[in-house]
Formats: C-alpha cells, structure tokens, sequence
C-alpha cells in the first residue's frame, strides 16, 4: 500500500517498530525485530521466527477499500485485530484491548469503519471502546502459538493522517502506549 503522500507502508511500518521496540526496551523487556528488512514473502514464517515470545505486535498502517479511496479522508483511528483461532486469544484480547486503552488515554482515537458491513469488512469488535475487531484470517494472529494481535496505527491514505503518522512525535506517542498496554497486560 502506498500512503495518500506516495510514501510506502513498509517505511511507516519500520519506523513505528523501531520506536515500539526502542519503549519495551526501555520498559524492561526482551524485543526481537522480525521483518524490519521486508524479507518475508511468506507470513506465518514470522510467526514460526517468533516462538518462545510472550507476545506477539504485528505493526501496520492501514487502507481503505479501493472504491473508498477517493473518499479516504473521512477515514481516521487505529484499529486493533485479533483472531478467533489464535490459541491464547483470551491473552492476545487482553492485550489488544490494554493497548487500545493507552492509545485512547494518549488522545488517540479508534477507527469505526472495519466492524461496518459496507464501508469495512464486517469485523466484528472484540472489545468497541477500545478499537479491538476479531480478524480470523489474519495470517500472522491466526497461525500464531503465542498470543497475537495486529496494530493499525493509522489510516495513511488520509492525507491528514498520513501527514501525522510521519510526525516523531506521533510516532513515539504511539510507540509509548503500545509499550504501556503491553506492560499492563504481561507484567
């Protein structure tokens, strides 16, 4: 995906998880980096490369569908997935939703639009306060033997949203609650 100022995904994506893994490291916990290079073609090879990890944070910006595009700009929020079929949903739920809550305590707020039949993909919320769907086929939540969840941390087609999510200081806001949620759900 190419953001709303052309830039790739894939950058957004390396920058937030530097940031991420820079706070858990500061907050005390081992972080291992997997796909910081883009060199997995294949999905649940990341999740294979995770075992042995409390938790696992898939890191991404988000889209709309192709038909919303040109409407992009009314799109906004972080979204939080997981699956149904990850074996430790109960914690990867906990989790999800503990980061949702820091994010909303940091002044940001949960995107609407995934659980909407027409303008999303139907996804049902796990938990709607804070911006937790259920994604059952979500490659890296569903093969995963730890307990997994997917970040939205923006909609960067939104030229608004785009601009933000490329501010340092967004970035490491962003980055604190993540660090924050995920130090409420394991410790």
């Amino acid at each position: 995906m190419i953001s709303a100022s052309g830039r790739p995904e894939f950058e957004y994506n390396r920058d937030l998880a530097l940031e991420v893994r820079a706070a858990l490291l500061a907050a005390g916990f081992a972080v291992r980096l997997i796909g910081e290079r883009g060199d997995y073609a294949v999905l649940y090879e990341r999740t294979r490369d995770a075992a042995g990890a409390d938790l696992l944070v898939s890191i991404h910006h988000d889209s709309v569908r192709e038909t919303l595009l040109p409407q992009a700009d009314g799109f906004a929020g972080f979204s939080l997935f997981v699956s149904r079929d990850n074996p430790a949903l109960d914690k990867a739920r906990a989790c999800a939703s503990a980061i949702g809550a820091r994010l909303r305590d940091a002044g940001f707020a949960p995107s609407r639009y995934h659980a909407d039949p027409v303008l999303g993909e139907d996804r049902p919320f796990a938990d709607a306060a804070n911006g937790v769907h259920y994604y059952d086929n979500l490659a890296v939540s569903r093969t995963a033997t730890m307990p997994a969840l997917l970040v939205e941390a923006g909609v960067i087609v939104n030229r608004a949203e785009d601009e933000r999510m490329r501010q340092p200081a967004v970035r490491s806001a962003i980055a604190q609650a993540v660090a924050e949620g995920v130090q409420r759900c394991l410790r």
